[in-house]
């Protein structure tokens, strides 16, 4: 039968209690997460184009709840409605993709783990 000595049973004790740290941080920091995706389906922004003829009501989730247009703006050329409308569109979703990801990674960041640089 083979003896373990006293340093390498304390070692291996000591790497299941870093494991153990590790599992706990990762699921405090799934913890934090959920609340912030929580967070993020509810918080909506506006985002204007056109001059306001065109706002688009949007959460930071890309989840559209609404596009409103000055009534005056509906009479100008269809071509420059639909430019208004996709320019409206795109810049709210990319602010709000933006904003997404600045609060998921102050979660993140915030939980960074020693030894895995860059997991997050």
């Amino acid at each position: 039968m083979m003896a373990l000595d006293a340093g390498a049973a304390g070692g291996k004790r000591r790497c299941m209690a870093g494991v153990g740290k590790l599992l706990k941080q990762a699921a405090k920091m799934q913890k934090k997460l959920e609340a912030v995706q929580t967070e993020l389906a509810e918080k909506t922004i506006d985002v204007s184009s056109g001059g306001g003829a065109v706002t688009v009501t949007i959460t930071l989730q890309q989840e559209v709840r609404a596009v409103k247009f000055d009534p005056e703006f509906l009479k100008e050329d269809p071509e420059v409605v639909e430019e208004a409308v996709t320019e409206a569109m795109r810049e709210a979703v990319t602010k709000s993709k933006q904003l997404n990801e600045e609060a998921v990674a102050e979660v993140t960041q915030s939980m960074q783990m020693p030894g895995l640089p860059g997991l997050f």
